[in-house]
């Protein structure tokens, strides 16, 4: 048996309840890992809740299908299935469960050849486990908007997980960074490489007309008409939140009569990419930003805080201590 937080109900925090199940059994081609740490990202939030509503149409529509959530993971390996060929007992590793989730446990199982590596060795368990989410993301969205040496970006909401990892990486990639943030973040994002920041409790971007060559929104919270105008001609507003059918046509709209894009959607999880971040980790280029860590027992406090809209960066579940 092991440890594992489930919810039967949609609802507030209080629905996670830590209970026993049996622990899994690696396939052929699956390594069991024993986690060592996992993440509340926005997206177990928003199942937990059903928000919007059709998430039950996804996850089933009067319960949950998938009762253990948790997406990011740090851990070590336990088992291997017998196909299994790039991957050892005590390998150190880190990735994402994806859509399959079930990382808020002591065990998972995944394929080998899923969103998974080896965790870099300068780094920790808790570190790694708050990689994926934030960094994947950003890194899907920065290369569609073209971001490279010489470009003009406004990351929107750059003191939180994405914003955060889009900072870094839009340095990385050579662009000039305009980190959009309260006044309580505003030396958080300096020190992770923003160049210039917006401000929003005494500033607006509505004061930055035609001054962007790409406005990342990585919260959802841009206001739709001024991120548009801030943008220089053939700009890019991405958008990490694009369901609102009113706003989906209004980026079309905007591509026809403007010329500036409008992207939104969801990333796509890439072994390749995992192990490009995993390159930036190693040489220092990358590092991601925890803000809280709570233990396993803590889940429902935990959900409770990254609910505020307050977090800096990832809140960390410690699972289990390495070596233990």
């Amino acid at each position: 048996m092991m440890r594992a937080v489930e919810y039967n109900n949609y609802g507030g925090p209080e629905v996670l309840q830590l209970t026993e199940v049996t622990k899994p059994v690696p396939k052929e081609n699956q390594i069991l890992i024993k986690i060592i740490a996992s993440t509340v990202t926005i997206a177990d939030v928003r199942l937990r809740k059903a928000d919007p509503y059709l998430v039950k149409f996804v996850m089933g529509f009067w319960h949950p299908k998938k009762k253990t959530l948790g997406i990011e993971f740090s851990g070590i390996v336990e088992a291997v299935g017998k196909d299994v060929k790039n991957y050892k007992v005590n390998d150190e590793v880190f990735g994402s469960a994806g859509f399959s989730f079930g990382t808020y446990a002591e065990y998972i199982c995944l394929p080998e050849d899923g969103v998974i590596g080896l965790k870099p060795e300068n780094i920790s368990f808790q570190l790694a486990a708050a990689v994926t989410f934030g960094g994947l993301t950003a890194l899907h969205f920065l290369r569609l908007g073209q971001t490279g040496k010489g470009k003009k970006i406004l990351i929107y909401g750059a003191s939180g997980n994405c914003g955060t990892a889009a900072v870094q990486l839009a340095k990385y990639f050579g662009a000039e960074v305009t980190g959009l943030c309260s006044t309580n973040n505003v030396k958080l994002v300096k020190s992770i490489g923003a160049d210039k920041i917006v401000d929003y409790t005494k500033d607006d971007i509505g004061n930055y007309p035609n001054s962007f060559d790409i406005v990342f929104d990585t919260v959802g919270k841009s206001p739709f008409g001024k991120s548009v105008t801030a943008l220089k001609e053939k700009g890019y507003y991405l958008r990490l939140v694009h369901m609102n059918p009113s706003v989906v046509l209004a980026g079309f709209f905007t591509g026809l009569t403007k010329g500036k894009k409008v992207i939104g959607g969801t990333a796509k999880e890439r072994k390749e990419d995992l192990e490009f971040l995993r390159g930036l980790l190693i040489s220092g280029d990358f590092i991601p930003v925890i803000d809280r860590e709570f233990p396993l027992e803590k889940i429902s406090e935990a959900h409770t805080y990254a609910e505020t809209g307050r977090k800096k960066g990832s809140v960390v579940i410690n699972v289990a201590q390495a070596g233990k």
